[in-house]
Protein backbone atom coordinates (compact mmCIF):
# COMPACT_ATOMS: atom_id res chain seq x y z
CA UNK A 1 0.00 0.00 0.00
CA UNK A 2 1.13 3.65 -1.19
CA UNK A 3 0.85 5.74 2.24
CA UNK A 4 0.88 8.78 0.67
CA UNK A 5 -1.36 8.06 -2.23
CA UNK A 6 -5.04 8.75 -1.23
CA UNK A 7 -7.36 5.49 -1.90
CA UNK A 8 -10.77 5.58 -2.17
CA UNK A 9 -12.74 4.13 1.01
CA UNK A 10 -15.67 2.98 -1.79
CA UNK A 11 -13.21 0.04 -3.54
CA UNK A 12 -11.09 -0.33 -0.48
CA UNK A 13 -13.93 -0.69 2.26
CA UNK A 14 -17.44 -0.75 0.73
CA UNK A 15 -17.73 -2.27 -2.55
CA UNK A 16 -18.28 -5.82 -4.05
CA UNK A 17 -15.19 -7.40 -6.07
CA UNK A 18 -18.12 -7.57 -8.90
CA UNK A 19 -19.04 -4.10 -9.45
CA UNK A 20 -15.65 -3.13 -9.24
CA UNK A 21 -14.52 -5.30 -11.70
CA UNK A 22 -17.09 -3.71 -14.02
CA UNK A 23 -15.78 -0.30 -13.31
CA UNK A 24 -12.17 -0.89 -13.44
CA UNK A 25 -9.67 0.42 -16.08
CA UNK A 26 -9.08 -3.41 -17.67
CA UNK A 27 -13.01 -3.19 -18.79
CA UNK A 28 -13.13 -0.09 -19.25
CA UNK A 29 -10.70 0.21 -21.36
CA UNK A 30 -11.16 -3.32 -23.00
CA UNK A 31 -14.39 -1.93 -23.81
CA UNK A 32 -13.25 0.55 -25.68
CA UNK A 33 -11.03 -1.97 -27.71
CA UNK A 34 -14.19 -4.09 -28.62
CA UNK A 35 -15.94 -1.27 -29.86
CA UNK A 36 -12.97 -0.03 -32.00
CA UNK A 37 -13.09 -3.93 -33.57
CA UNK A 38 -16.74 -3.73 -33.74
CA UNK A 39 -16.68 -0.77 -35.64
CA UNK A 40 -13.71 -2.07 -38.07
CA UNK A 41 -15.69 -5.22 -38.65
CA UNK A 42 -19.15 -3.66 -39.41
CA UNK A 43 -17.29 -1.06 -41.80
CA UNK A 44 -15.25 -4.35 -43.56
CA UNK A 45 -18.52 -5.94 -44.47
CA UNK A 46 -20.03 -2.78 -45.58
CA UNK A 47 -17.38 -2.16 -48.04
CA UNK A 48 -14.54 -0.32 -46.57
CA UNK A 49 -11.13 -1.94 -47.69
CA UNK A 50 -10.30 -3.28 -44.30
CA UNK A 51 -7.83 -6.37 -44.48
CA UNK A 52 -7.94 -9.30 -42.61
CA UNK A 53 -4.94 -9.11 -41.35
CA UNK A 54 -6.20 -5.91 -39.35
CA UNK A 55 -8.97 -7.01 -37.96
CA UNK A 56 -7.16 -10.36 -36.99
CA UNK A 57 -4.37 -8.24 -35.18
CA UNK A 58 -7.00 -6.21 -33.17
CA UNK A 59 -8.80 -9.32 -32.00
CA UNK A 60 -5.69 -10.60 -30.71
CA UNK A 61 -4.27 -7.94 -29.15
CA UNK A 62 -7.81 -6.60 -27.72
CA UNK A 63 -6.92 -7.61 -23.89
CA UNK A 64 -3.10 -6.60 -24.23
CA UNK A 65 -3.51 -3.31 -22.60
CA UNK A 66 -0.41 -1.86 -21.37
CA UNK A 67 -1.51 1.23 -18.82
CA UNK A 68 1.52 2.63 -18.47
CA UNK A 69 2.34 2.99 -21.74
CA UNK A 70 -1.23 4.61 -22.42
CA UNK A 71 -0.43 6.75 -19.27
CA UNK A 72 2.52 8.06 -21.35
CA UNK A 73 0.65 8.87 -24.54
CA UNK A 74 -2.03 10.90 -22.31
CA UNK A 75 0.40 13.11 -20.91
CA UNK A 76 2.02 13.70 -24.46
CA UNK A 77 -1.22 14.11 -26.07
CA UNK A 78 -3.60 15.19 -23.22
CA UNK A 79 -6.21 13.08 -24.37
CA UNK A 80 -7.59 9.80 -23.17
CA UNK A 81 -8.93 8.16 -26.43
CA UNK A 82 -6.01 9.39 -28.58
CA UNK A 83 -3.50 7.66 -26.12
CA UNK A 84 -5.73 4.66 -26.69
CA UNK A 85 -6.21 4.71 -30.35
CA UNK A 86 -2.10 4.90 -30.72
CA UNK A 87 -1.50 2.25 -27.84
CA UNK A 88 -3.83 -0.19 -29.75
CA UNK A 89 -1.78 0.64 -32.97
CA UNK A 90 1.09 -0.66 -31.21
CA UNK A 91 -0.77 -4.03 -30.56
CA UNK A 92 -2.11 -4.40 -33.97
CA UNK A 93 -0.16 -2.34 -36.51
CA UNK A 94 -1.80 -3.90 -39.46
CA UNK A 95 -4.98 -2.14 -38.09
CA UNK A 96 -3.05 1.33 -37.11
CA UNK A 97 -4.58 3.32 -40.08
CA UNK A 98 -8.30 2.48 -38.87
CA UNK A 99 -8.63 2.14 -35.67
CA UNK A 100 -11.37 5.02 -34.82
CA UNK A 101 -12.20 5.48 -38.30
CA UNK A 102 -14.72 8.02 -38.71
CA UNK A 103 -15.52 8.16 -34.99
CA UNK A 104 -15.70 10.67 -32.40
CA UNK A 105 -14.22 10.32 -29.19
CA UNK A 106 -18.35 10.05 -27.80
CA UNK A 107 -18.19 6.99 -30.03
CA UNK A 108 -15.63 5.31 -27.51
CA UNK A 109 -16.73 7.05 -24.54
CA UNK A 110 -20.26 7.30 -24.16
CA UNK A 111 -21.26 3.65 -25.66
CA UNK A 112 -18.62 2.38 -23.11
CA UNK A 113 -20.99 4.23 -20.36
CA UNK A 114 -23.91 2.77 -21.62
CA UNK A 115 -22.64 -0.66 -21.88
CA UNK A 116 -21.42 -0.37 -18.04
CA UNK A 117 -24.65 1.24 -17.26
CA UNK A 118 -26.50 -1.70 -18.43
CA UNK A 119 -24.17 -4.47 -16.91
CA UNK A 120 -23.88 -2.70 -13.39
CA UNK A 121 -27.76 -2.17 -13.25
CA UNK A 122 -28.21 -5.55 -14.10
CA UNK A 123 -25.73 -6.51 -11.11
CA UNK A 124 -27.55 -3.95 -8.77
CA UNK A 125 -30.78 -5.70 -9.89
CA UNK A 126 -29.64 -8.83 -9.07
CA UNK A 127 -27.91 -7.41 -5.42
CA UNK A 128 -31.89 -6.33 -4.94
CA UNK A 129 -33.89 -10.03 -5.72
CA UNK A 130 -31.24 -11.36 -3.14
CA UNK A 131 -32.37 -9.11 -0.33
CA UNK A 132 -35.77 -9.73 -1.11
CA UNK A 133 -35.27 -13.50 -0.76
CA UNK A 134 -33.32 -12.66 2.28
CA UNK A 135 -36.50 -10.65 3.90
CA UNK A 136 -39.12 -12.58 2.34
CA UNK A 137 -37.36 -15.54 4.55
CA UNK A 138 -37.43 -13.18 7.97
CA UNK A 139 -41.11 -12.32 7.50
CA UNK A 140 -42.58 -15.85 6.89
CA UNK A 141 -40.57 -16.68 9.85
CA UNK A 142 -42.16 -13.96 12.13
CA UNK A 143 -45.33 -13.45 10.06
CA UNK A 144 -47.23 -13.87 13.73
CA UNK A 145 -45.32 -12.45 15.94
CA UNK A 146 -47.37 -9.29 17.43
CA UNK A 147 -45.42 -6.12 17.84
CA UNK A 148 -46.02 -2.95 19.17
CA UNK A 149 -46.83 -0.63 16.10
CA UNK A 150 -45.75 3.06 15.89
CA UNK A 151 -46.91 6.22 14.12
CA UNK A 152 -45.06 9.18 14.77
CA UNK A 153 -42.85 7.12 16.83
CA UNK A 154 -45.51 6.66 19.44
CA UNK A 155 -47.43 3.54 20.33
CA UNK A 156 -49.78 2.79 17.99
CA UNK A 157 -52.14 0.06 16.80
CA UNK A 158 -49.87 -3.29 16.91
CA UNK A 159 -48.94 -5.63 13.88
CA UNK A 160 -46.42 -8.13 13.21
CA UNK A 161 -42.36 -8.38 13.39
CA UNK A 162 -43.22 -9.93 9.41
CA UNK A 163 -45.66 -7.63 8.49
CA UNK A 164 -43.11 -4.69 9.35
CA UNK A 165 -40.66 -6.39 6.68
CA UNK A 166 -43.00 -6.70 3.94
CA UNK A 167 -42.88 -2.71 3.84
CA UNK A 168 -39.04 -3.02 3.49
CA UNK A 169 -39.44 -5.51 0.83
CA UNK A 170 -42.51 -3.72 -1.09
CA UNK A 171 -40.55 -1.04 -1.52
CA UNK A 172 -37.35 -3.43 -3.09
CA UNK A 173 -39.68 -4.52 -5.07
CA UNK A 174 -40.79 -0.95 -6.92
CA UNK A 175 -37.10 0.10 -7.13
CA UNK A 176 -37.17 -4.03 -9.21
CA UNK A 177 -39.72 -2.56 -11.10
CA UNK A 178 -38.06 0.59 -11.90
CA UNK A 179 -34.81 -0.76 -12.54
CA UNK A 180 -36.48 -3.37 -15.39
CA UNK A 181 -38.02 -0.39 -16.71
CA UNK A 182 -34.51 1.83 -17.19
CA UNK A 183 -32.64 -1.68 -18.44
CA UNK A 184 -35.61 -1.82 -21.08
CA UNK A 185 -35.06 1.49 -22.38
CA UNK A 186 -31.58 1.91 -22.09
CA UNK A 187 -30.27 2.17 -25.96
CA UNK A 188 -26.86 2.64 -27.78
CA UNK A 189 -25.39 5.94 -28.77
CA UNK A 190 -24.04 4.25 -31.73
CA UNK A 191 -22.15 5.87 -34.64
CA UNK A 192 -22.94 9.64 -34.82
CA UNK A 193 -20.02 11.75 -35.86
CA UNK A 194 -18.93 14.73 -33.81
CA UNK A 195 -22.05 16.63 -33.70
CA UNK A 196 -24.50 13.64 -34.13
CA UNK A 197 -25.11 14.48 -38.08
CA UNK A 198 -23.08 11.08 -39.33
CA UNK A 199 -21.86 13.61 -41.68
CA UNK A 200 -18.29 11.81 -41.77
CA UNK A 201 -19.75 8.15 -42.15
CA UNK A 202 -22.14 9.59 -44.88
CA UNK A 203 -18.66 10.64 -46.47
CA UNK A 204 -16.92 7.43 -45.62
CA UNK A 205 -20.04 5.54 -47.52
CA UNK A 206 -19.95 8.38 -50.52
CA UNK A 207 -23.87 9.63 -49.59
CA UNK A 208 -24.97 5.97 -48.95
CA UNK A 209 -27.42 6.63 -46.19
CA UNK A 210 -28.67 2.50 -46.20
CA UNK A 211 -25.46 1.80 -45.24
CA UNK A 212 -24.42 4.27 -42.40
CA UNK A 213 -27.74 2.77 -41.06
CA UNK A 214 -26.68 -0.61 -41.58
CA UNK A 215 -22.99 0.73 -39.77
CA UNK A 216 -24.83 2.03 -36.88
CA UNK A 217 -27.50 -1.43 -36.45
CA UNK A 218 -24.65 -3.53 -36.75
CA UNK A 219 -22.22 -2.10 -34.25
CA UNK A 220 -24.95 -1.75 -31.48
CA UNK A 221 -25.90 -5.19 -32.35
CA UNK A 222 -22.64 -6.83 -32.04
CA UNK A 223 -22.27 -4.93 -28.62
CA UNK A 224 -25.32 -6.43 -27.55
CA UNK A 225 -27.78 -3.41 -28.28
CA UNK A 226 -31.14 -3.66 -30.49
CA UNK A 227 -31.64 0.14 -30.67
CA UNK A 228 -29.71 3.50 -30.27
CA UNK A 229 -30.93 6.80 -29.32
CA UNK A 230 -33.24 8.38 -32.15
CA UNK A 231 -30.45 11.07 -32.87
CA UNK A 232 -27.97 12.47 -30.39
CA UNK A 233 -25.55 15.58 -30.85
CA UNK A 234 -22.09 14.42 -29.96
CA UNK A 235 -22.87 12.63 -26.99
CA UNK A 236 -25.91 10.93 -26.08
CA UNK A 237 -28.41 13.04 -23.79
CA UNK A 238 -27.21 13.30 -20.44
CA UNK A 239 -30.98 12.62 -19.53
CA UNK A 240 -30.39 9.02 -19.66
CA UNK A 241 -27.17 9.58 -16.70
CA UNK A 242 -30.10 11.54 -14.72
CA UNK A 243 -32.77 8.85 -15.43
CA UNK A 244 -30.54 6.16 -14.62
CA UNK A 245 -29.19 7.76 -11.33
CA UNK A 246 -32.78 8.83 -9.80
CA UNK A 247 -33.68 4.91 -10.07
CA UNK A 248 -30.60 4.16 -7.60
CA UNK A 249 -31.31 6.96 -5.90
CA UNK A 250 -34.84 5.41 -5.44
CA UNK A 251 -33.14 2.08 -4.59
CA UNK A 252 -30.75 3.93 -1.89
CA UNK A 253 -34.25 5.40 -0.04
CA UNK A 254 -35.40 2.31 0.08
CA UNK A 255 -32.45 0.88 1.92
CA UNK A 256 -31.62 4.22 3.99
CA UNK A 257 -35.88 3.30 5.28
CA UNK A 258 -34.88 -0.12 5.93
CA UNK A 259 -31.55 0.48 8.14
CA UNK A 260 -32.97 3.32 9.64
CA UNK A 261 -36.11 1.01 11.46
CA UNK A 262 -33.51 -1.47 12.27
CA UNK A 263 -31.40 1.24 13.78
CA UNK A 264 -34.44 2.20 15.89
CA UNK A 265 -35.53 -1.31 16.72
CA UNK A 266 -31.71 -1.65 18.38
CA UNK A 267 -32.69 0.92 20.38
CA UNK A 268 -35.47 -0.91 21.38
CA UNK A 269 -33.49 -4.23 21.95
CA UNK A 270 -36.22 -5.68 19.66
CA UNK A 271 -34.60 -6.44 16.89
CA UNK A 272 -30.76 -6.71 16.38
CA UNK A 273 -27.90 -6.97 13.58
CA UNK A 274 -25.42 -9.79 13.40
CA UNK A 275 -22.89 -9.23 15.59
CA UNK A 276 -19.44 -11.06 15.47
CA UNK A 277 -17.93 -13.09 18.67
CA UNK A 278 -14.78 -10.76 18.56
CA UNK A 279 -16.79 -7.51 17.32
CA UNK A 280 -15.99 -4.51 19.30
CA UNK A 281 -19.06 -1.42 19.64
CA UNK A 282 -17.13 1.35 21.40
CA UNK A 283 -13.30 2.15 22.02
CA UNK A 284 -14.36 3.71 25.64
CA UNK A 285 -17.72 1.57 26.17
CA UNK A 286 -16.80 -1.77 26.09
CA UNK A 287 -20.75 -3.19 26.55
CA UNK A 288 -21.69 -1.22 23.47
CA UNK A 289 -23.65 -2.98 20.98
CA UNK A 290 -23.89 -0.98 17.88
CA UNK A 291 -25.52 -1.15 14.72
CA UNK A 292 -23.00 -0.04 12.74
CA UNK A 293 -24.09 -1.91 9.27
CA UNK A 294 -27.25 -0.47 9.78
CA UNK A 295 -25.72 3.47 9.77
CA UNK A 296 -23.37 2.78 7.08
CA UNK A 297 -26.48 1.71 4.95
CA UNK A 298 -27.60 5.33 5.92
CA UNK A 299 -24.62 6.75 5.01
CA UNK A 300 -23.35 5.41 1.75
CA UNK A 301 -27.50 5.29 1.00
CA UNK A 302 -27.21 9.31 1.30
CA UNK A 303 -24.45 9.92 -0.38
CA UNK A 304 -26.25 7.75 -3.36
CA UNK A 305 -29.05 10.21 -2.93
CA UNK A 306 -26.93 13.11 -3.25
CA UNK A 307 -25.11 12.25 -6.28
CA UNK A 308 -28.34 11.73 -8.31
CA UNK A 309 -28.22 15.61 -8.11
CA UNK A 310 -24.63 15.61 -10.35
CA UNK A 311 -26.31 14.42 -13.59
CA UNK A 312 -29.62 16.22 -13.08
CA UNK A 313 -27.24 19.53 -12.93
CA UNK A 314 -24.86 18.10 -16.08
CA UNK A 315 -28.22 17.42 -18.44
CA UNK A 316 -28.68 21.17 -17.58
CA UNK A 317 -26.08 22.81 -18.39
CA UNK A 318 -25.16 21.16 -21.53
CA UNK A 319 -24.90 23.69 -24.46
CA UNK A 320 -26.26 23.39 -27.74
CA UNK A 321 -24.46 19.62 -29.37
CA UNK A 322 -22.38 19.39 -25.79
CA UNK A 323 -19.65 21.06 -23.85
CA UNK A 324 -16.93 19.36 -22.03
CA UNK A 325 -17.79 20.14 -18.57
CA UNK A 326 -19.67 17.02 -18.16
CA UNK A 327 -16.83 14.70 -18.08
CA UNK A 328 -14.50 15.05 -14.75
CA UNK A 329 -18.01 14.95 -13.26
CA UNK A 330 -19.18 11.54 -14.83
CA UNK A 331 -16.17 9.94 -14.23
CA UNK A 332 -16.45 10.82 -10.33
CA UNK A 333 -20.51 10.31 -10.22
CA UNK A 334 -21.28 7.86 -12.24
CA UNK A 335 -18.91 5.02 -10.69
CA UNK A 336 -19.31 6.51 -7.06
CA UNK A 337 -23.13 5.80 -7.40
CA UNK A 338 -23.05 2.67 -8.29
CA UNK A 339 -19.88 1.47 -5.79
CA UNK A 340 -21.95 3.12 -3.07
CA UNK A 341 -25.16 1.16 -3.78
CA UNK A 342 -23.67 -1.79 -4.43
CA UNK A 343 -22.18 -1.44 -0.70
CA UNK A 344 -25.18 -0.46 0.54
CA UNK A 345 -27.00 -3.59 -0.73
CA UNK A 346 -24.11 -6.12 0.03
CA UNK A 347 -25.11 -4.57 3.58
CA UNK A 348 -28.10 -4.92 3.39
CA UNK A 349 -28.31 -8.39 2.52
CA UNK A 350 -25.86 -9.54 5.25
CA UNK A 351 -27.91 -7.99 7.71
CA UNK A 352 -31.29 -9.68 6.42
CA UNK A 353 -30.09 -13.20 6.41
CA UNK A 354 -28.88 -12.87 10.02
CA UNK A 355 -31.59 -10.74 12.00
CA UNK A 356 -31.73 -11.85 15.24
CA UNK A 357 -35.43 -11.18 16.81
CA UNK A 358 -35.72 -11.40 20.66
CA UNK A 359 -39.43 -12.10 21.29
CA UNK A 360 -39.23 -11.81 24.99
CA UNK A 361 -38.52 -8.00 24.60
CA UNK A 362 -41.38 -7.89 22.04
CA UNK A 363 -43.41 -9.28 23.90
CA UNK A 364 -42.19 -7.17 26.99
CA UNK A 365 -42.64 -3.98 24.90
CA UNK A 366 -45.86 -4.57 24.01
CA UNK A 367 -47.52 -6.16 26.63
CA UNK A 368 -46.83 -2.07 28.30
CA UNK A 369 -49.07 -0.95 26.18
CA UNK A 370 -51.54 -3.51 25.14
CA UNK A 371 -53.65 -2.46 28.22
CA UNK A 372 -54.83 0.92 27.13
CA UNK A 373 -55.16 0.03 23.74
CA UNK A 374 -57.76 -3.30 24.84
CA UNK A 375 -59.48 -1.11 26.86
CA UNK A 376 -62.11 -0.28 24.10
CA UNK A 377 -62.49 -4.29 23.91
CA UNK A 378 -62.89 -4.25 27.75
CA UNK A 379 -65.53 -1.76 27.52
CA UNK A 380 -67.43 -3.44 24.55
CA UNK A 381 -67.53 -6.79 26.52
CA UNK A 382 -68.79 -5.27 30.13
CA UNK A 383 -71.15 -3.08 28.56
CA UNK A 384 -72.57 -6.89 26.65
CA UNK A 385 -72.94 -8.20 30.14
CA UNK A 386 -75.15 -5.48 31.18
CA UNK A 387 -72.84 -2.70 32.63
CA UNK A 388 -73.52 1.24 31.97
CA UNK A 389 -71.14 2.01 28.86
CA UNK A 390 -71.11 5.59 29.97
CA UNK A 391 -70.34 4.99 33.74
CA UNK A 392 -68.09 2.41 32.27
CA UNK A 393 -65.91 4.53 30.11
CA UNK A 394 -65.29 6.65 33.04
CA UNK A 395 -63.84 4.50 35.01
CA UNK A 396 -61.50 3.33 32.38
CA UNK A 397 -60.86 6.77 31.86
CA UNK A 398 -59.76 7.35 35.59
CA UNK A 399 -58.18 3.89 36.05
CA UNK A 400 -55.68 4.49 32.84
CA UNK A 401 -54.96 7.75 33.73
CA UNK A 402 -53.98 6.39 37.59
CA UNK A 403 -51.75 3.60 35.66
CA UNK A 404 -49.92 6.24 33.50
CA UNK A 405 -49.48 8.39 36.19
CA UNK A 406 -47.71 5.95 38.61
CA UNK A 407 -45.76 4.42 35.31
CA UNK A 408 -44.25 8.11 34.54
CA UNK A 409 -43.98 9.04 37.98
CA UNK A 410 -42.86 6.05 40.01
CA UNK A 411 -40.93 4.40 36.67
CA UNK A 412 -43.48 1.11 37.92
CA UNK A 413 -44.87 -1.39 35.31
CA UNK A 414 -48.25 -0.74 34.12
CA UNK A 415 -50.91 -1.80 36.70
CA UNK A 416 -54.33 -1.64 34.38
CA UNK A 417 -55.18 -4.87 34.01
CA UNK A 418 -55.16 -5.22 37.83
CA UNK A 419 -56.98 -2.07 38.86
CA UNK A 420 -59.75 -3.29 35.97
CA UNK A 421 -59.78 -6.88 37.68
CA UNK A 422 -60.37 -5.36 40.91
CA UNK A 423 -62.99 -2.84 40.05
CA UNK A 424 -66.69 -5.00 40.72
CA UNK A 425 -68.34 -2.82 38.06
CA UNK A 426 -66.48 -4.92 35.09
CA UNK A 427 -67.05 -8.29 36.29
CA UNK A 428 -63.75 -9.44 35.17
CA UNK A 429 -61.24 -11.66 36.05
CA UNK A 430 -57.78 -11.80 35.61
CA UNK A 431 -57.80 -14.83 33.70
CA UNK A 432 -60.50 -13.50 31.74
CA UNK A 433 -58.66 -9.92 31.13
CA UNK A 434 -55.91 -12.09 29.90
CA UNK A 435 -57.58 -13.52 27.13
CA UNK A 436 -59.43 -10.87 25.80
CA UNK A 437 -55.89 -8.89 25.68
CA UNK A 438 -54.05 -11.52 23.96
CA UNK A 439 -51.97 -9.47 21.25
CA UNK A 440 -52.97 -11.51 18.21
CA UNK A 441 -56.43 -10.33 18.73
CA UNK A 442 -54.89 -7.08 18.09
CA UNK A 443 -53.27 -7.69 14.76
CA UNK A 444 -56.12 -7.48 12.61
CA UNK A 445 -55.44 -9.23 9.01
CA UNK A 446 -51.32 -8.55 9.81
CA UNK A 447 -50.63 -12.58 9.17
CA UNK A 448 -53.06 -13.28 6.45
CA UNK A 449 -51.05 -9.92 4.43
CA UNK A 450 -48.01 -11.71 5.36
CA UNK A 451 -48.54 -14.76 3.89
CA UNK A 452 -50.52 -13.43 0.53
CA UNK A 453 -48.45 -11.17 -0.10
CA UNK A 454 -45.33 -13.44 0.05
CA UNK A 455 -47.29 -15.85 -1.93
CA UNK A 456 -48.69 -13.39 -4.59
CA UNK A 457 -45.96 -10.49 -4.87
CA UNK A 458 -42.71 -12.07 -3.87
CA UNK A 459 -42.85 -15.77 -5.14
CA UNK A 460 -43.46 -14.82 -8.77
CA UNK A 461 -40.44 -12.30 -8.86
CA UNK A 462 -38.17 -14.82 -6.97
CA UNK A 463 -39.06 -17.35 -9.70
CA UNK A 464 -38.59 -15.40 -12.55
CA UNK A 465 -35.16 -14.13 -11.04
CA UNK A 466 -34.24 -17.32 -9.58
CA UNK A 467 -30.90 -17.72 -11.62
CA UNK A 468 -30.02 -14.53 -9.89
CA UNK A 469 -30.11 -16.10 -6.20
CA UNK A 470 -27.41 -18.45 -7.22
CA UNK A 471 -24.93 -16.25 -9.45
CA UNK A 472 -23.27 -14.40 -6.65
CA UNK A 473 -21.12 -15.26 -4.16
CA UNK A 474 -22.90 -14.44 -0.19
CA UNK A 475 -21.75 -11.14 0.60
CA UNK A 476 -18.64 -10.15 1.68
CA UNK A 477 -18.49 -7.48 4.52
CA UNK A 478 -14.91 -5.99 4.23
CA UNK A 479 -15.22 -4.16 7.73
Amino acid sequence: MDLDRYTHPLTDRYASKEMQRLFAPRRRFGTWRRLWIALAESEAELGIDISDEALAQMRAAVDELDLEQAAEYERRFRHDVMAHVHLFGDDAPAAKGIIHLGATSAFIGDNTDLILHRDALNLTRTRIVRCVEALAAFAEEHAELPTLGYTHFQPAQPTTVGKRATLWIQDLLLDLEELDHRIATLRFRGVRGTTGTQASFLELFEGDHDKVDDLDEAVGRRMGFHESYPVSGQTYTRKVDYAVQASLAGVAASVSKIAHDLRILAHLREVEEPFESEQIGSSAMPYKRNPMRAERMCALARHVIVLAQDPAFTAATQWLERTLDDSANRRLSIPDAFLALDGCLVLLENVSRGLIVNPQVVRRNLAEHLPFMATETILMHATSQGGDRQELHERIRQHSMAAARRMKEEGADADLLERISGDEAFGLDADELARMVDPLRFVGRAPTQVTRFLERAVAPVLERQREHLVNLDDPDIHV
